[in-house]
């Protein structure tokens, strides 16, 4: 599954399909851009920053700028802006409303906007892209996370996760990853190595969420392990760190344990595009 992105792309979109960002940031990845990178033109949809309680506008203005960036012909990809819970409520019925534009398009984020890679990849709907997003601007170290993307529009392959080994490869964040099986959105993963990452959860949550996945990913090619960060302090060792967790369950399904990956919730984020990339 899967195709390569003929690039440069040039004319990219940015829309947030789950929570707001903050006006500074998209100030400041468009000024990072228009210094280093002046062959790419940037365009943050005003409904990035619109707020509805958690989300960035209600579900139907989400679908609406969602499906605005998508269906444009002049955009060569559309960036998601920030994670956070949501792009769920809406993957099921942007999937139903894509038209030909919407096809060609390479599609970047991670965390919560897994779920629209995820949905993209089993409908056969553009480049879905595991990938830093603007709010990454904040982090420590983000200009270079920006940097990575921005490289990567341009045609320079230097940001890829540096272990992918040529097989077809899809990356999610943990959580996400755990709400997605079972779905109509989830898609074949069968002979993927299939990267995970996770923040903020207890072990004992990770290894629960393992649990799950695991049983679903039977015929994979492999797991690796990205960064697993901000894990809080449980009132009781686990007994078992992240890594011996995943190894736990890899062997109990039978599934190859490939080591860790350079993916996850910080600056050091790196790419990955779901399926092959030449």
């Amino acid at each position: 599954m899967g195709w390569p992105v003929h690039r440069p792309l040039r004319t990219i979109a940015v829309c947030a399909p789950a929570t707001p960002l903050l006006r500074e940031y998209a100030d400041a990845v468009s000024a990072l851009a228009a210094a280093e990178f002046p062959g790419i033109e940037l365009h943050f949809h005003d409904q990035c920053f619109a707020e509805d309680g958690h989300f960035a506008g209600n579900d139907a203005t989400r679908l609406a700028a969602l499906l605005d960036c998508a269906n444009d012909a002049r955009f060569d990809a559309v960036w998601f802006a920030k994670g956070g819970y949501g792009s769920n409520r809406i993957a099921g019925d942007f999937l139903g409303k894509v038209g030909p534009d919407a096809r060609k398009k390479a599609y970047l984020g991670y965390s919560d906007c897994g779920t629209l890679l995820g949905a993209l990849y089993r409908a056969g709907v553009g480049k879905p892209v595991h990938a830093p997003m603007p709010v990454d601007i904040m982090r420590d170290g983000g200009s270079d996370a920006i940097r990575r993307v921005l490289a990567w529009f341009s045609g320079d392959d230097s940001g890829l996760e540096a272990g992918l080994t040529g097989a077809p490869a899809a990356a999610f964040n943990l959580y996400t990853l755990a709400m997605l099986v079972g779905t109509d959105l989830m898609p074949s993963l069968s002979g993927h190595e299939v990267l995970i990452e996770e923040v903020g959860e207890y072990e004992y949550a990770i290894d629960r969420l393992l649990f799950h996945v695991s049983q679903h990913l039977h015929d994979i090619a492999g797991l690796r392990l990205g960064e697993v960060s901000a894990v809080p302090e449980n009132d009781r060792p686990f007994g078992a760190t992240v890594e011996e967790i995943a190894r736990y369950w890899c062997e109990k399904h039978a599934i190859a344990y490939l080591g860790r990956a350079a993916i996850g919730h910080s600056s050091a984020n790196r790419i990955v595009p779901f399926g092959l990339e030449a």
